[in-house]
């Protein structure tokens, strides 16, 4: 998520505060779908514990253990509930339920890359614990993926923020970060709308010569 609504002073302010609570609550309110800059919130963590202000393994352990559960909440959102609300959404959208169920399929077929993948995208990160509970992806199988993506997303930002964070000022580490999150969810969603567009297009290229 973007700090816009946060400005960075207040989010190290907070980070320095409250400590290893806040890189905690950061990410795990982020996956619950709260707009709280938790990327952000992390890369705070780590560049304080650069600078001898927090301890890197603390920090480290906070946002594994934030996103992993934000992340399973959000699944078992979905699981009970998500479907019917991601329906009565299509609907409000104007989107034919038999292309929401095709999204779905589509999601069920890579559950396990968009869940570990996911924690590098913007938006994802927030919705595909929520996306997996509503394609019904086996609990087993997301724990696995979901904790995996969590260990390896914190110790990329974590690390990166520890280290880049001592030659670069840390408002252009996070938006360096925060464009390439950008970059990675256009080209998913370029991959997920793009393709059944030109299918449809050839269609009616089809249709219009018969």
């Amino acid at each position: 998520m973007s700090a816009e609504l946060i400005s960075l002073e207040t989010i190290q302010e907070i980070a320095q505060q409250y400590g290893y609570w806040a890189v905690f609550g950061g990410i795990l309110l982020e996956n619950l779908g709260i707009p709280l800059p938790g990327e952000t919130v992390t890369l705070v963590g780590g560049f304080l514990a650069g600078s001898g202000q927090l301890n890197y393994w603390f920090v480290l352990a906070s946002a594994i253990g934030g996103a992993t559960i934000g992340g399973t909440c959000g699944y078992w959102i979905g699981r009970y509930a998500g479907w019917s609300f991601l329906l009565k959404l299509g609907n409000f959208l104007r989107i034919p339920t038999e292309r929401i169920e095709e999204i779905k399929n589509q999601f069920s077929e890579n559950a396990g890359k968009a869940v570990f993948l996911g924690r590098f995208i913007a938006l994802l990160r927030v919705f595909s614990g929520l996306l997996a509970g509503i394609a019904q992806m086996p609990y087993g199988r997301f724990f696995v993926y979901n904790l995996a993506g969590a260990v390896v997303w914190a110790a990329v930002m974590v690390t990166l923020a520890f280290f880049v964070g001592k030659v670069i000022a840390l408002e252009q580490l996070i938006a360096w970060v925060g464009q390439f999150t950008l970059l990675a969810l256009a080209l998913v969603a370029a991959w997920i709308f793009i393709p059944p567009w030109l299918e449809s297009r050839k269609a009616k290229e089809l249709k219009s010569e018969e």
